[in-house]
């Protein structure tokens, strides 16, 4: 087990060192909201119920909402100036009998540890409890809020309990009105408690509902029946609008290089467009602005290319002569 707090016993001039642990865990079965064609996970968002718009954590603040419907918003600021404690004393207020807390008023149940140094005082305390059958009452501030709590022992160890606050406990507000009970029911009903009487052992209950689950899961695992989803990579608007904007820049950049094939509709028609009118003003400046020694350059590439075939032409004429000379004798 890991501490989640460390403070001290305090009783009179006593401190006892400890640790605090968690004494309970759920066990109960956990399920995910899947979608039953794919199994892929349901993901909410946090979506403003005035705009329609998803807020980041960053806005998001904490609203206490009137009697009549009107929110009052609290920031960080006014949070942080309501009284918050930070102690780290477990403050013993006085003992009490056991059979005066009404058990439905405990709420979490923590293990106390002694440090080495509190060990001697620690186990005083726990005997003291224990000879007296009595609880002590005390305040703990745990998570910056202060609680009331009772400190009790199971099995040689100090428990520490969380309790609610009086007015947390609700009072029924309904009546059993069971008419007139007859002396020989109220003597049936006292042999059945008889009958039924025993002493508590945990051993004797269990969860069938979570080993009913585990068995079906691993039916299922051991049949084949699972569903590989793909990891999502759309995970807010923002993502897909990010996105979007990032195609429609590739688009634009590869119709600006002359591959408008390959751009989307919309981007490929402006781009066209442009690429045509700058193509166009490009091929008019050429024309009149043609440079002497381009010209230059041009003809004198004109006149070897014509002596070249002349010659051949005549080197041709010459071997078909030959060739005939030898069928005309």
């Amino acid at each position: 087990m890991r501490a989640i707090w460390k403070g001290a016993v305090s009783f009179g001039l006593v401190n006892v060192p400890v640790k605090l642990y968690a004494a309970t865990e759920s066990h109960d079965v956990s399920f995910r909201q899947v979608h039953v064609a794919d199994g892929g996970r349901i993901r909410y968002q946090r979506i403003c119920s005035v705009d329609g718009e998803e807020v980041p954590y960053s806005e998001i603040a904490k609203g206490y909402e009137t009697e009549d419907g009107e929110m009052v918003v609290l920031t960080d600021d006014d949070m942080a100036e309501l009284p918050a404690s930070s102690s780290r004393e477990i403050a013993v207020e006085k003992f009490v009998p056991s059979d005066q807390i009404d058990p439905m008023l405990f709420e979490k149940s923590y293990y106390l540890e002694p440090e080495k140094s509190g060990a001697k005082p620690y186990a005083l305390l726990r005997q003291a409890l224990v000879d007296a059958d009595r609880m002590a009452v005390v305040t703990v501030a745990l998570r910056q809020r202060t609680s009331i709590a009772v400190l009790r022992v199971r099995e040689d160890v100090i428990v520490l309990q969380t309790m609610m606050w009086p007015d947390e406990i609700r009072t029924p507000d309904f009546s059993v009105e069971p008419g007139e009970v007859k002396d020989s029911e109220v003597a049936m009903a006292t042999m059945l408690v008889e009958t039924l009487a025993g002493d508590f052992d945990t051993a004797e209950f269990e969860d069938d509902y979570a080993g009913a689950v585990e068995a079906l899961v691993k039916a299922k695992i051991e049949g084949g029946e699972l569903k590989r989803t793909a990891t999502s990579t759309k995970s807010s608007g923002e993502v897909v609008d990010l996105l979007a904007a990032l195609q429609r820049s590739v688009d634009a950049a590869k119709s600006a290089r002359g591959e408008a094939g390959q751009a989307s509709a919309p981007v490929g028609k402006t781009t066209t467009k442009n690429t045509t009118k700058n193509t166009t003003k490009t091929t008019k400046k050429a024309a009149k602005k043609p440079t002497k020694g381009t010209a230059k350059k041009s003809t004198a590439k004109k006149t070897p290319a014509a002596k070249t075939a002349k010659t051949a032409k005549t080197a041709a004429t010459r071997t078909t002569r030959k060739a005939a000379a030898p069928k005309a004798s």
